[in-house]
């Protein structure tokens, strides 16, 4: 199997096809129609295993089946019916969204401690942001948050916490000055900036009975690997924001 067709087959795994269906997809894509014997070789997947794929796949209307004399055969359907599925998969859960959303609320979250990871823990934080619905303190900022990588999801945020009314009370770290960062602009004018003796590879995101703690907030140095300890407890995020209070007065009004 080429790297292009593994390539795709990967797609088609996270588009929700197993593995085999995924790996039969792709092949009947590239080949056409085929019999079951050529699907199983030029697939690597097993005949035994080709059968009950095949009919998943006629199920899930990717593929459909050509009655012969001798021999069935099968052929791909346009690659847009993933399109299809996507939506659909999409309004489904649109529809239940309110009920998870409010099985969510119903379960007791005063107090945890957990981690987020990298760029997708990092989402998952700024979902909690919209979620909770509560003015942010922010102490550390290095513009991470303007990273290519976040940069559709950013503009969402950015769109949803202003639709919910949240604000943002940002310390930047002098180098965000120094370099006129765009996140200086992105959040409003509610900001202050840290002394330079005082810059930090590391942020703390304050929000609600929330307190999260990055090891490395510098676009530069986040990866993947990078984790996000989130502590929710009332009384810890009360005192952060008294300490706050303090930093931001000894801080530099960005306006001087």
């Amino acid at each position: 199997m080429t790297n292009q067709m593994q390539n795709y087959t990967d797609l088609f795994i996270q588009l929700g096809l197993a593995k085999n269906e995924a790996r039969i997809y792709e092949t009947l894509l590239s080949e056409g129609e085929s019999s079951v014997g050529s699907i199983a070789k030029k697939s690597q997947v097993h005949r035994r295993n080709v059968y009950d794929s095949l009919n998943r796949l006629v199920e899930k209307g990717m593929v459909f089946e050509i009655i012969e004399s001798k021999e069935n055969r099968y052929e791909a359907v346009d690659p847009k019916k993933l399109s299809e599925v996507l939506e659909e998969k999409q309004m489904a859960l649109t529809r239940a969204m309110p009920n998870l959303e409010s099985l969510y609320a119903s379960t007791p979250h005063k107090q945890d401690v957990f981690i987020y990871k990298g760029f997708e823990g990092l989402k998952n934080y700024m979902r909690d942001i919209i979620r909770v619905g509560k003015d942010v303190h922010f102490i550390g900022g290095k513009g991470l948050w303007t990273h290519k990588k976040l940069a559709s999801f950013f503009d969402q945020f950015k769109h949803e916490t202003a639709r919910k009314g949240i604000k943002f009370h940002m310390l930047f770290d002098w180098e965000m000055k120094e370099q006129n960062h765009e996140i200086l602009r992105a959040l409003g004018d509610d900001y202050r900036i840290i002394p330079k003796e005082f810059s930090t590879d590391s942020a703390i995101a304050v929000f609600g009975d929330y307190v999260v703690v990055y090891d490395y907030a510098n676009a530069d140095k986040f990866s993947d690997d990078t984790i996000e300890a989130v502590i929710i407890n009332p009384q810890i995020a009360n005192s952060f924001r008294i300490w706050f209070q303090m930093l931001w007065n000894s801080s530099i009004d960005h306006e001087k």
